[in-house]
């Protein structure tokens, strides 16, 4: 129990830079005082104790303003942030590593028995005053944003605003995101903000087309490849390097540039 107890305080110093120390962590977080209470009502529902139970988890809803079932699965590392407002069904399932914030409602959309609450995969975060609703999955690594409406499945690493929630973007591994870099740099290109998980739509808009000249140049190698062991003697020279200071304009340039536009259409300036 308390190595239990000495892991959740450690997962709060790596996700809240607010915690000073672990005194003031036990004391002062009703989070993670939910969370603890949670152990022992499950424990009670788990031996068939449900009235205790539930009469645990009530007393723990008026302690520190988080509601979460006593038949709820909650994952090792688990951590809610403020707390306030947090409401955890019945059958919801949680992961290891995931993170609520305050107002978070993982909740059901129907009143049948049975599996009517979402099923949260590891390391994945929901913003505050969320909603996500029925019996779905968001996937590992999966986001949602503050206020946000999920009614349907998330796959793996994806991130979902709005409402309902749809998918903004989907983290590409470690492996694509390297061959991005690589194609930036092949064409003398700053691949600054060209990341997968950027919200810019310009940014993401460049990654492609980076995604894209690097799927062309593999063809075009294979091609090439194949038409020399023919005999032939094509692709002998490289890219040329193209550098992104030749496609800027020189500020001072361009403000004459645009002063003697101004005056070509009112002399009088």
């Amino acid at each position: 129990m308390f190595s239990r107890i000495r892991e959740d305080i450690k997962s709060v110093f790596d996700r809240d830079p607010a915690a000073r120390n672990s005194f003031e962590v036990l004391t002062n977080y009703p989070g993670m005082h939910a969370i603890w209470i949670h152990r022992v009502s499950h424990k009670l529902w788990k031996a068939d104790w449900k009235l205790m139970a539930r009469l645990l988890s009530t007393f723990s809803r008026w302690l520190t303003g988080v509601e979460i079932h006593p038949g709820a699965t909650l994952g090792r590392r688990f951590f809610i942030d403020h707390g306030m407002g947090v409401v955890i069904g019945e059958t919801a399932e949680i992961g290891e590593d995931c993170t609520l914030y305050h107002g978070v409602t993982l909740g059901g959309t129907s009143w049948n028995a049975g599996k009517r609450h979402p099923t949260l995969g590891n390391n994945v975060v929901i913003g505050a005053g969320a909603k996500v609703l029925g019996p779905i999955t968001i996937g590992h690594g999966g986001k949602v944003g503050s206020n946000s409406v999920v009614v349907k499945d998330l796959p793996d690493n994806a991130t979902a605003v709005g409402i309902p929630a749809r998918i903004v973007n989907i983290k590409k591994s470690e492996a694509e995101m390297s061959e991005r870099e690589k194609t930036a740099q092949k064409f003398g290109f700053d691949a600054y903000a060209v990341s997968g998980d950027n919200p810019d739509p310009v940014a993401k808009a460049i990654g492609r087309l980076l995604d894209h000249m690097h799927l062309m140049d593999t063809k075009v190698e294979d091609l090439c490849k194949e038409v020399n062991q023919l005999g032939g003697n094509v692709c002998q020279q490289s890219l040329p390097e193209l550098r992104v200071g030749e496609f800027v304009e020189d500020e001072k340039e361009a403000a004459k540039r645009r002063e003697s536009i101004v005056t070509a259409f009112d002399p009088e300036i």
